[in-house]
């Protein structure tokens, strides 16, 4: 039996409707990769950068009334403090006073702040010995208070190099937090609580 002329069986790949089709495919397929590409998040992001080499954080209870106050003595004997809060390197870049002044007007709404958090920035490197002193300035009711001292560096990376607990029980009372060595290189070493008084008496 003879077969029309027309007829041709079809072969693999011949059909351009399939061709079409195939590229259409590929084409969304290397644009989704395109949009994978642009959506992932860049490795900074979310990084925050601090214009300091060290950080020294003190906290103690939220939303209490105590009023705690950091004192940082440098290698050359600068002594940073809530009224001398720029001296050498070191910046008390935040002096917390308790729940005083820790509420503000939002919306017409009175919003509060209970962080009890003091911050101090060491924005260079000078090898030495810096001392790390809390004092009990003031309260509404006099308790004991459990502040933490934590130290990090935070160039090249984030380290915590020191982290404590040091309990205040009466107000005026000064305790030695931290005395720590920056070294040559930068890191942070010889951790010790010896007593320094840097409060005046």
């Amino acid at each position: 039996m003879r077969r029309s002329p027309r007829y041709r069986p079809a072969m693999a790949g011949s059909d351009p409707f399939t061709d079409l089709l195939f590229n259409v495919l590929l084409g969304f397929i290397l644009l989704f990769f395109v949009a994978i590409l642009f959506l992932s998040p860049d490795e900074d992001s979310g990084k925050i950068d601090i214009e300091a080499e060290y950080v020294i954080t003190v906290t103690w209870p939220d939303g209490t009334n105590d009023d705690i106050d950091t004192w940082i003595e440098d290698p050359v004997g600068n002594v940073t403090w809530f009224r001398n809060r720029s001296t050498g390197l070191v910046h008390l870049d935040r002096d917390d006073r308790g729940m005083l002044n820790d509420s503000m007007e939002v919306g017409g709404k009175t919003v509060e702040n209970p962080l009890n958090q003091e911050v101090a920035a060491i924005r260079g490197m000078l090898p030495g010995e810096y001392v790390v002193n809390v004092h009990y300035y003031d309260a509404e009711i006099e308790t004991s208070v459990p502040v933490a001292v934590k130290v990090a560096r935070v160039n090249p990376v984030y380290v915590v190099a020191y982290y404590g607990k040091t309990n205040l029980s009466a107000k005026g009372e000064e305790q030695t937090a931290v005395r720590f060595t920056v070294g040559a290189d930068g890191d942070i070493g010889s951790i010790n609580q010896r007593p320094k008084s840097l409060v005046p008496r």
